[in-house]
């Protein structure tokens, strides 16, 4: 009996190709959609929970306050882990980490590696990540070993055995002791070197404050978290008070975030790898609910108008006995088949659009995925879920029509007229919906990219140095100033778009401040076209100053402030002139500068400390005539071997990096794109199949208009019209809803645009010429039909 349901299901389907075609499209990219977005799910919440201990080991983040705003970072200093373990029985281990950027050299060739980490042996105890070859106990149990990833070793020694090779950081020698297998990329920490954390001079000691180190706890039961985060908390009063000598409002102190929410639940700066959201991770669960139920009524719909033929069909089974048991096993048969073809064509089409995908997510699936038992188990369940609801209504209805109508008076669904356009207008709200809510984030991303961010980050060129190189950045700022096309040439600890060192200062009458501060050169505000509200730029006078002789015996700082900073202490800009601060040493307030975005749109400018040091630079900046690039470039390489051999040339573009802080964003919008031309894409379907049934049913109706003078005009205006009024329909309930979600999600950034009226016009206004093209085709279609050939069939 099965087989005969799928039998004659598989004949209906040959002879309606076009209704079966479109049933088919709409179904594949609804399904296409949802397997391509629950990869990426699936993806997200997996992040760190590979671990075995992931569930009883958190990350430690810092809280402070030294004056001014509370601050929070993930960052903590060397004293955490140790002291922590020594004061609660609850931390069975811990590990501190740092990651920076390392020269490596072997075999004499130079490599800049981006991952290389230090972290103590226990991070081969806390972290499941696998050793294929080498001891993990004893991996970095003396200062000269050093752990890399197959993915290094193939890189470095290619068929030769890593084991025992050594390997040069800088100026010291290490020698391999294991071989870790690359970290998935569902792992925060993404790494392909592993030094002993010992050898950083920062080891030597342990400190509270000085915030550059990751710190993991390993506890003994994961219900310890919170008992143990109230027994910190408490316990950093008494450090506080008696260590710190804090005051007032100032504190510091620590909370443990579980390690599997970091990535989507931790928001905090200067962790290793850029955070998801869980936000995003709901919006995409809508996206892909949305997308599915627009195909499964597309279905619906299609379905009914294409039985608006097969009255006979079913009038001959009654007659020949078929119980409504039958006819309602045979329509959802049909129902089954259909998304069975649909599913089994998605995964074909998922293959096609995997590289798209992975250029959209930022995340290189593999095909693997696809074949993940969990996403083909989900798969098969959604398509059964799909056949069974989509299939169900007009399954009822068929079955369900009386043989003496049939008989009668043929077959129609005039009853269900409000049901169908009722699902029309719900297509096109989430269509609507969809669209608008694109605009805004194609709006807000356009209003990052062009906002006056208070300097020009256009032309400049970022050169990272080493502090093997800091000593000669005088010297090599002059050879590249004389290249053509190089307007000027700056340095400073950090780039101007993600500033990230915390500090604090004093005024002479006892008020601190806790800042962030940009250490630079006196050549870093013109290169940057930083603007100076009051007082004037560094000069080599100021230069002088900083005097490191003699043990620091003649050293004066000479500050400058941003506005915000100013306001903080209580000066207008003027007043701040001439003021004396300190940090560590005094200094006094040459000039301030005009607020400028140093962190993403998502922070407001706050508090900003800069001054002179060489000694601390990071990047060189190097400001190029727009016409020249293409020839400085490579002039600056030839410098750089020449004068910078112990280090591989290497360089990047400012706007380059102030862009990648809003990748995220950029992903969001690129999902919002596509599926918003999917959505709309999918109603115009589901209006297609509505607009034929509705001709279908008004054949005869159209044949006597036109016998009796009606024109092509008229008969397209009386078609279109009833189903136009759905789409205005659909975006005025449309518009309030995505007004609510665009302005929540807007309220995510400090500086964002307004949501102007016009934006909900024009999304209607498309979303009506596309259904009226949609409609328009089938309403010409009948009226260029033969009357008499319409009333004579009829």
């Amino acid at each position: 009996m099965i087989k005969n349901y799928f039998k004659i299901a598989w004949r209906t389907l040959r002879k309606n190709r076009l209704y079966a075609f479109i049933n088919i499209l709409g179904l594949t990219v609804g399904i296409v959609s949802c397997l391509m977005i629950g990869i990426y799910i699936k993806h997200e919440l997996s992040y760190d929970r590979f671990n075995t201990n992931a569930d009883r080991t958190v990350r430690v983040t810092m809280d402070y306050n030294f004056g001014g705003e509370t601050q929070q970072v993930a960052v903590t200093g060397t004293k955490i882990g140790p002291q922590f373990k020594r004061e609660f029985p609850q931390v069975v281990d811990f590990v501190r980490t740092y990651k920076r950027t390392r020269v490596v050299s072997y075999n004499n060739q130079l490599f800049e590696e981006q991952n290389f980490f230090y972290a103590e042996p226990s991070f081969f105890k806390i972290f499941s990540f696998k050793l294929v070859r080498g001891d993990a106990e004893n991996a970095l149990s003396t200062d000269d070993k050093i752990v890399i990833t197959e993915g290094t070793a193939k890189k470095y020694f290619d068929q030769e055995d890593p084991i025992g090779q050594v390997l040069k950081v800088g100026d010291k020698n290490f020698m391999v002791s294991g071989i870790a297998a690359d970290a998935p990329s569902n792992s925060q920490v993404q790494f392909d070197f592993i030094a002993p954390f010992n050898v950083l001079d920062a080891a030597k000691t342990e400190d509270w404050t000085s915030a550059n180190y990751i710190t993991y706890l390993l506890l003994r039961n994961k219900e310890d978290i919170q008992p143990l985060a109230k027994q910190i908390t408490d316990y950093m009063k008494g450090v506080d008070k008696n260590e710190l000598k804090t005051t007032g409002s100032q504190h510091l102190t620590f909370h443990l975030e579980p390690l599997t929410s970091v990535h989507l639940h931790s928001n905090l700066p200067d962790s290793f790898e850029p955070n998801g959201s869980i936000t995003y991770i709901y919006i995409l669960i809508v996206v892909a609910v949305l997308i599915l139920v627009i195909a499964g009524v597309n279905y619906v719909n299609l379905s009914i108008a294409q039985s608006a033929g097969r009255g006979a069909e079913i009038g001959i089974r009654k007659v020949l006995g078929a119980a409504k048991q039958q006819l309602f096993k045979q329509f959802i048969g049909e129902s089954l088949l259909v998304t069975a073809i649909a599913a089994v064509l998605s995964v074909a089409l998922a293959f096609v659009m995997l590289p798209f995908f992975n250029s959209l997510s930022g995340i290189q699936f593999q095909f693997s995925a696809l074949f993940d038992p969990v996403i083909l188990l989900c798969l098969v369940t959604l398509a059964i879920i799909i056949g069974f609801l989509a299939g169900a209504y007009p399954a009822l209805l068929l079955s369900n029509v009386k043989l003496a109508k049939i008989l009668k008076s043929g077959f129609s669904f005039t009853s269900g007229q409000s049901v169908r356009r009722s699902l029309i207008i719900f297509q096109f709200i989430i269509s609507i919906f969809l669209i608008i809510s694109t605009v805004v984030i194609l709006q807000q991303l356009s209003y990052i990219r062009s906002k006056d961010v208070g300097y020009n980050k256009s032309n400049v060129v970022v050169l990272p140095v080493d502090y093997k190189m800091v000593p000669q950045v005088d010297a090599f700022k002059k050879v590249v100033s004389g290249i053509p096309g190089v307007e000027s040439v700056a340095a400073a600890n950090n780039e101007p778009d993600d500033v990230k060192w915390g500090d604090a200062i004093q005024t002479k009458d006892g008020k601190s401040l806790t800042v962030n501060a940009l250490p630079m050169d006196e050549d870093f505000i013109k290169t940057m076209q930083l603007k100076i509200v009051a007082g004037s730029d560094f000069n080599h006078t100021d230069v002088l100053q900083v005097d490191t002789t003699h043990q620091y015996k003649n050293f004066h700082y000479t500050f400058m402030l941003n506005e915000s900073a100013a306001k903080a202490l209580g000066w207008t800009p003027e007043q701040a002139i001439g003021k004396e601060i300190s940090k560590n040493y005094p200094g006094r307030i040459k000039a301030v500068v005009k607020d400028f975005n140093f962190k993403s749109f998502h922070d407001p400018i706050g508090p900003l400390l800069i001054f002179l040091d060489h000694d601390q630079t990071g990047d060189i900046f190097v400001r190029v005539n727009a016409n020249n690039t293409a020839s400085v470039i490579p002039a600056i390489a030839r410098l750089w071997k020449e004068r910078a051999p112990s280090r591989p040339f290497q360089y990047k573009f400012l706007d380059e990096d102030y862009d990648a802080l809003y990748r995220t964003e950029q992903r969001t919008a690129g999902v919002f794109t596509t599926f918003s031309a999917l959505a709309i894409m999918l109603a115009c379907l589901g209006l297609f199949a509505v607009t034929a049934f509705a001709v279908m049913q008004r054949t005869k109706e159209i044949g006597i208009r036109k016998v009796l003078g009606a024109t092509i005009g008229n008969i397209l205006l009386l078609i279109s019209k009833d189903f136009l009024w759905l789409v205005i329909i659909a975006t005025a309930i449309a518009s309030p809803i995505a007004w609510f979600t665009s302005h929540k999600w807007l309220q995510d950034f400090a500086y964002r645009i307004a949501i102007h009226w016009w934006i909900f016009i024009a999304a209607g206004a498309a979303s009506l010429i596309v259904a009226g093209v949609t409609v328009s085709v089938q309403a010409l279609k009948a009226a260029l039909a033969n009357p008499v050939k319409s009333l004579r069939s009829e």
